[in-house]
């Protein structure tokens, strides 16, 4: 790979401080990460990720976590935090001897009630699901896909009728049997059969990839298209040891495209050098994993800024933020027409 284009945009501004952490929760807690963030009237509704039960010493001594829930957390602000007494969504505790864990939440807002997506690890390999909810304390199982999809993202509103997502299947032998995981889009008209399924972005699309690339947060709507953030991985056989891991040959960046109003599978631009990059010095040490940034939430707030908050480290939530019209140009180069 180039190293040379692996430069992050001078549009985006760091938060300096941490968003979420261990230290938030009031209960048993090692790694809070790719949290769900929407903004919701006055104030800021969060589901994040929670890996309990390993610290990094037992975790190179060969010990793994004790299990995974999410966590509920408002904000007034978005930035600093209350989180719920309790976790709010633990699969294995729903008594489907199929269902192992849930983890990654993204929150779609739609007119009465939100739609959460998550990755469901079964025993027979990881589906994403979509859940309802409308006070954040019961869910309702809306559609669960087949093995192996996950990083579903569903967008805001229908779109020619349909609902729609993007999604990242991950098939085992894939294209080149080694990785090359693309970004898929399917409709729906009831949130429940999926279908007219095609590709919307590949690999081999993103110049600084060469594994790769899944959604990150749900699209926000902007007049010039919807705005989409994801993700994109380049591997390195050099690197080492980063973080908990005595391997991790893995770098996470950010990317950030456009897509037609009216057709979403059709990419209508596209940033061709990553929107941010593990370059920050809480971003390349002291994670679970480091070198890696993954964008699970991307917001309009109060002054009209967007927010995009993402995982460092798979350790802890933060957040940066950007103009509108700054975000949208970066997305002037056009993959097509």
């Amino acid at each position: 790979m180039d190293e040379s284009i692996y430069t992050g945009s001078k549009v985006i501004t760091r938060y300096p401080d941490v968003i979420l952490s261990k230290n938030d929760v009031p209960y048993e807690s090692d790694l809070t990460f790719n949290a769900g963030i929407v903004r919701q009237g006055d104030g800021y509704i969060m589901l994040f990720r929670n890996d309990y039960g390993c610290t990094q010493p037992e975790w190179e001594a060969g010990k793994r976590f004790k299990g995974t829930n999410i966590g509920l957390a408002r904000s007034s602000d978005g930035i600093k935090w209350q989180v719920e007494k309790e976790p709010v969504f633990e699969l294995s505790k729903l008594g489907d001897p199929e269902f192992i864990r849930c983890y990654d939440p993204r929150i779609t807002v739609l007119s009465d009630r939100y739609v959460v997506s998550f990755a469901i690890d079964t025993r027979h390999g990881v589906c994403g699901g979509f859940y309802e909810t409308k006070d954040f304390k019961d869910y309702k199982l809306l559609s669960l896909s087949v093995p192996d999809n996950r990083n579903m993202v569903l967008f805001p509103e229908k779109i020619n009728g349909n609902y729609v997502r993007l999604e990242r299947p991950m098939p085992v032998y894939s294209r080149s049997g080694d990785g090359d995981f693309d970004i898929w889009l399917s409709e729906s008209p009831d949130l429940v059969y999926w279908g007219k399924s095609r590709l919307v972005l590949a690999t081999e699309d993103v110049p600084y990839c060469n594994d790769k690339i899944g959604p990150g947060a749900p699209p926000l709507k902007t007049e010039k298209g919807w705005l989409v953030i994801f993700h994109a991985v380049d591997i390195d056989p050099s690197r080492g040891k980063n973080g908990w891991e005595n391997s991790w040959k893995k770098r996470y960046c950010i990317g950030i495209m456009l897509l037609d109003l009216n057709d979403p599978s059709k990419v209508i631009g596209m940033s061709k050098r990553p929107l941010m990059i593990p370059e920050a010095p809480y971003e390349l040490s002291g994670g679970f994993r480091d070198n890696a940034l993954f964008p699970c939430g991307m917001v309009r707030d109060a002054e009209g800024k967007i927010r995009i908050y993402y995982s460092a480290g798979d350790a802890v939530v933060r957040m940066a933020y950007a103009d509108e019209s700054d975000l949208i140009a970066l997305c002037s180069e056009a993959r097509n027409a």
